[in-house]
């Protein structure tokens, strides 16, 4: 088994397409409609087997209350530096158990990590 979607509670889901994909270089996966008033959002990083829906659906999952979701690259100082380029407020780096880490929120306030072993 694998992971392949991961839902990412968000309010506005063309604010948040375009942070993902603009700002964190994900691509769109899917963008269409499945219900009255209902969209699917899909995006990924490139080359990624597991996907990101942001979702509005949950009521127990409110936009902005992701926590935990960490995103390995191989050059964290250069992931940020690109990151901060593109508008993203992105942490200074810190030195934890497991690697280096440094942290950002998408438009709701869910908070991803980077990580580098």
């Amino acid at each position: 088994m694998r992971v392949s979607v991961v839902s990412v509670p968000v309010s506005d889901q063309e604010r948040a397409r375009a942070f993902y994909v603009e700002v964190l270089g994900f691509e769109t996966v899917a963008d269409a409609t499945f219900g009255p008033g209902m969209r699917w959002v899909q995006v990924a990083p490139p080359g990624s087997a597991t996907t990101f829906a942001l979702v509005t659906w949950f009521a127990e999952m409110p936009a902005g209350s992701l926590r935990g979701l960490v995103l390995d690259t191989d050059d964290l100082d250069a992931t940020r530096r690109d990151l901060v380029d593109r508008g993203a407020e992105v942490s200074e780096p810190s030195d934890q158990p497991g690697g280096r880490f440094c942290f950002l929120a998408d438009p709701d306030g869910n908070v991803l990590g980077l990580h580098q072993a």
